[in-house]
């Protein structure tokens, strides 16, 4: 009788140290799942079976008792904590991180095309360069050797006093010593500039016996544009005075100025008028 009654005892007391073990757990999970954040975090801390005969180990308590079957029944209370989930920043930062490693693998495949089309492009700029260069030297010595009226300061002056010379003398006329003008034109015209100057003079000749015509040509400045060897071209700036001594409305002097460019060419010591351009 008192063995039964002690197996009875026993068994009671293992009963009550499975309720009160099982009564903590419960305690220590439910408030940390009630938080505001909705993230569970149980207490470090489990309390442990209540009166009887028990153990805790690590926030958990576990009793061994025989079941109706004779069998051990085992409680367990574990606290498990949930995992922390990543910041923002971390994740932005890892973001960014993965987009450098990115660049910096597609960086070295580009750089080589990069450099060799920037190479390429120095060498042409170079070589344009250099060319351009030569050829404005050229061109530059070119025309300093070939036009010497840049260099030549006395044949320059003797091709402006000669043509200055020949146009007074064949743009002046006397209606009464025509000769005169038709001689110099003979000596200082050549090539197409004979026929040129006789369809400009020829509305002179007709009208001079009529009005007692006298036109006289000064010529007042003359640039030599180029002389190149026995070739030169001149801009001759003239002043003309037209007198009329016939009786009548045409009677008086009339002034105007003229300005037009002669190409000469050196025939026989001499410089000649080769061609007329009045710029119409």
């Amino acid at each position: 009788m008192s063995t039964t009654r002690h197996l009875i005892n026993r068994q009671r007391r293992l009963a009550a140290a499975s309720a009160a073990s099982a009564a903590a757990t419960e305690r220590t999970v439910r408030p940390a799942r009630d938080r505001t954040d909705g993230t569970d975090r149980p207490d470090r801390t489990a309390a442990g079976a209540g009166s009887g005969t028990g153990s805790g180990t690590g926030g958990g308590a576990a009793e061994r008792a025989p079941g109706r079957s004779g069998r051990t029944a085992t409680v367990t209370a574990t606290a498990v904590r949930p995992r922390r989930p990543a910041a923002p920043t971390e994740t932005a930062g890892k973001d960014e991180a993965a987009q450098r490693r990115t660049a910096s693998l597609r960086l070295p495949a580009r750089f080589p095309l990069t450099i060799a089309v920037l190479a390429l492009l120095t060498v042409l700029l170079g070589g344009f360069a250099a060319w351009a260069a030569g050829r404005a030297s050229a061109l530059h010595d070119g025309s300093a050797t070939s036009n010497t009226a840049l260099t030549d300061n006395a044949r320059t002056a003797e091709v402006k006093g000669q043509i200055a010379q020949d146009v007074n003398s064949v743009f002046s006329y006397d209606y009464t010593d025509t000769a005169r003008t038709d001689t110099a034109a003979k000596k200082v015209l050549t090539g197409k500039a004979v026929q040129q100057y006789a369809t400009m003079i020829a509305q002179v000749k007709a009208a001079a016996p009529k009005q007692k015509l006298v036109l006289t040509t000064t010529v007042t400045d003359t640039g030599v544009e180029m002389i190149s060897g026995d070739r030169a071209r001149v801009l001759v700036y003239a002043d003309q005075a037209n007198t009329s001594t016939a009786k009548g409305a045409n009677a008086g002097s009339a002034y105007s100025a003229a300005m037009f460019a002669v190409d000469a060419v050196r025939q026989a010591g001499s410089w000649k008028i080769a061609s007329i351009d009045t710029f119409s």
